[in-house]
């Protein structure tokens, strides 16, 4: 056993290597000395000796070639083994599941602290996080949506003193700081004035552009219809949202988190029915597997609905379930070489129709959030074409004229977790079972608020409170009461 664990914490090279290549020495007693001892593969007269000596030089030299990360990586794809009892499991391995991880072993370092994080889908095939454009803003309404991002741009700016890993390469999430641009028409525009007078207040940087100022700032933009525009001037912009993702999981392993590939089937409760007490786990290879843990954490993302749907809870609570559902939304990629320069913010319409640079070569990538009625279905991740050429592109056209001539290249669909009741994250303790915890819920913002949100549910766990930031409006008790904490810039 303690060879498995030296060699899941990757500290197994040197042990691989005596395995392969020791040539164990033979000892015999008196009693049971041969007459005779031919060193292996010395007897000039032995053929076979020789063979098999010439045959196991090639094999030691062909595995001194491989790397031995190689040898580790195929001994860790093997059949996993699922812990029968950890401290904090986190059902959702994403970016806030793999920050949660982060945090908390940041934390707590002690070996015995068991973290281990169940993801459905370790490919991330179908996640949020892989799937979305990877924005950062702090252009919110609620101050809790501006801290969050504000501490996400910090996170982002010294990426490498929170999740660099020395002797390895850089963290390189490769963030574009070129702002964002919120339009608004007359409807919106004492909103927009307002909420910059909250996000200035609270650290953000960004100035009010009239109509004949966006003109002069940005020759291409039509401003018609427009009555005030909003300009991040700093801590906004966007990144590679995998490369965070991936450096948040690599550094939670590195501190001593576990991973497991497999789907949250259920829980199993304690016998005073006021808490729980395991969860049940479907495997990748099929096996189902309980795990007890003392504390659960779901961030499962646009799927937690699902996760806690079964869960038990008194009368009172029944009818109140976890307002998170997926919701599809579609990411068009096109190219407009007569389009925006470099320098161009993301810009979202008043509409809710945005667009942003992808790289330098006229490359656009562009989308908008359907109304209410036009939800498209959830079945699968495919791409409706039409709703590009009839929502999206003639706001495009309109907006920036020489977007008429794009040409569309290419499109994905990912899902969003949307919180049916406010569209914001539901961060804190279940109403009933208080050692469950929510971490879900945000609506198309989480990638940004996954550093603040990791934080904060570790101090929610190892201080008993919000230390850094109080997100106590956005946990559970707000639906229970029926207090929505509506955010109004939801893209």
């Amino acid at each position: 056993m303690k060879m498995l664990r030296s060699l899941v914490k990757l500290e197994g090279q040197n042990f691989l290597q005596k395995c392969v290549f020791s040539q164990t020495k033979r000892t015999y007693s008196k009693k049971d000395t041969p007459k005779k001892i031919i060193p292996f593969g010395k007897d000039p007269k032995s053929i076979i000796s020789k063979r098999i000596q010439n045959s196991l030089e090639k094999v030691k030299e062909a595995l001194v070639v491989r790397e031995v990360d190689d040898i580790l990586t195929e001994w860790m794809g093997r059949p996993q083994i699922v812990p029968q009892i950890c401290d904090v499991v986190i059902i959702g391995g994403g970016a806030i599941g793999s920050s949660i991880a982060y945090w908390l072993r940041r934390r707590v370092y002690a070996e015995e602290f068991k973290v281990v994080v169940v993801e459905r889908d370790p490919m991330y095939t179908t996640a949020s996080t892989t799937l979305s454009v990877g924005g950062l803003r702090q252009q919110f309404s609620l101050k809790e949506n501006i801290e969050m991002s504000l501490f996400g741009a910090e996170f982002l700016r010294n990426v490498n003193n929170y999740l660099g890993i020395e002797g390895e390469p850089p963290v390189d999430v490769c963030f574009h700081p070129y702002g964002y641009l919120t339009l608004a028409s007359e409807k919106g525009a004492a909103t927009l004035v307002e909420n910059s007078k909250l996000q200035n207040f609270l650290g953000a940087k960004n100035i009010l552009l009239s109509p004949a100022k966006l003109k002069d700032v940005f020759p291409w933009i039509n401003t018609e219809g427009i009555e005030l525009g909003c300009l991040g001037l700093e801590k906004e912009g966007w990144f590679d949202p995998w490369a965070l993702l991936s450096a948040f999981k690599r550094k939670a392993i590195i501190l001593g988190a576990k991973y497991i590939s497999g789907e949250a089937q259920g829980f199993f409760y304690k016998e005073s029915g006021d808490a729980l007490d395991g969860l049940i786990i479907k495997t990748k290879e099929g096996e189902i597997c309980n795990m007890k843990f003392a504390i659960a954490i779901v961030a499962a993302g646009a799927f937690s609905g699902q996760v806690v749907a079964n869960v038990k809870a008194e009368d009172k609570l029944e009818q109140i379930s976890l307002p998170v559902e997926p919701r599809k939304r579609y990411v068009y990629c096109f190219h407009c070489p007569d389009g925006p320069g470099l320098n161009t913010p993301l810009t979202i319409d008043y509409t809710g129709t945005y667009f942003r640079r992808e790289g330098l070569a006229g490359t656009y990538i562009c989308g908008r959030s359907p109304e209410e009625s036009e939800e498209p279905s959830i079945e699968d991740l495919s791409v409706d074409h039409d709703y590009f050429d009839e929502k999206v592109w003639p706001i495009l056209a309109q907006r920036i004229p020489a977007f008429e001539k794009l040409k569309l290249r290419s499109s994905w669909a990912g899902y969003y977790e949307y919180n049916t009741f406010d569209k914001n994250g539901i961060i804190g303790v279940h109403p009933y079972y208080q050692n469950l915890i929510f971490a879900t819920g945000f609506s198309g913002h989480g990638i940004q608020q996954s550093p603040a949100v990791g934080r904060a549910i570790s101090e929610l766990i190892v201080d008993g409170e919000f230390k850094t930031l109080d997100l106590s409006n956005l946990d559970f008790k707000r639906i229970i009461y029926s207090k929505p904490m509506c955010e109004v810039n939801i893209v």
